[in-house]
């Protein structure tokens, strides 16, 4: 019998992602290091801040749902989740400059220490103790580092999903093949059942005689309605 391709693919299990964990990680910070280091009032950097933070993580989520029906959607929500990362970097690395506090070089080794503990915890519940007392300049580091890992999650996220869409097409090309492998089963699966079951090969004869019956008078039918001589 003939498969029928899926239409809807499987789809959502963001929360899963070790790249929305790490997403999460950052909109948390944010939300807390502006509440604790920028004013309340009359600053739009909070704001901006927030938004951008927040962008990444709603549009990893958005486009895992959204990827079982347009894997085109999903790719272009998560490289706009990457482009987000890259505003939300600048807004860091500016408040370092704007406050004369220093952007920790790579070889430091309280960068190395960074990346190691990014590494290990992806969880809020492993961070919030951190963001609620660290200083200002360690806090934006942080924040740098876990921007930096998780740019490299999405870039192989984004692969990954151009991959899929490949392999899978988009859903026109999906329901097209839907259609026509349902029409084609529509067709062959009856028939080929009963001739399987066939239990001698006068009633094999009969069902192909039937069989060549049938396509003959759709044959006649066609030539008719198109006016093709006979």
């Amino acid at each position: 019998m003939t498969e029928i391709p899926k239409i809807i693919l499987p789809h959502g299990g963001y929360k899963k992602l070790i790249v929305f964990k790490k997403s999460d990680v950052i909109y948390q910070g944010t939300v807390t290091f502006c509440r604790r280091f920028l004013s309340k009032y009359g600053d739009r950097t909070v704001d901006q801040m927030i938004q951008a933070a927040r962008s990444c993580k709603q549009n990893i989520a958005e486009g895992s749902a959204a990827s079982g029906t347009s894997k085109e959607t999903e790719i272009k929500l998560t490289n706009v989740a990457r482009a987000t990362l890259d505003e939300l970097e600048e807004d860091y690395l500016d408040w370092l400059k704007s406050h004369k506090l220093r952007q920790w070089p790579s070889t430091d080794k309280k960068t190395t220490a960074a990346r190691e503990f990014a590494k290990q915890h992806e969880d809020w519940t492993d961070w919030e103790h951190i963001f609620e007392s660290r200083p200002a300049e360690t806090l934006c580091n942080l924040q740098i580092t876990l921007i930096h890992q998780t740019r490299v999650l999405l870039d192989a996220l984004l692969k990954r999903q151009e991959e899929d869409f490949k392999a899978c097409g988009g859903i026109r090309e999906r329901m097209y093949a839907a259609r026509t492998a349902t029409r084609g089963s529509a067709w062959k699966a009856p028939l080929y059942n009963r001739m399987a079951g066939a239990e001698s090969s006068e009633e094999l004869s009969a069902l192909v005689r039937e069989l060549h019956n049938t396509v003959d008078r759709i044959a006649h039918t066609l030539r008719n309605r198109n006016g093709w001589d006979l």
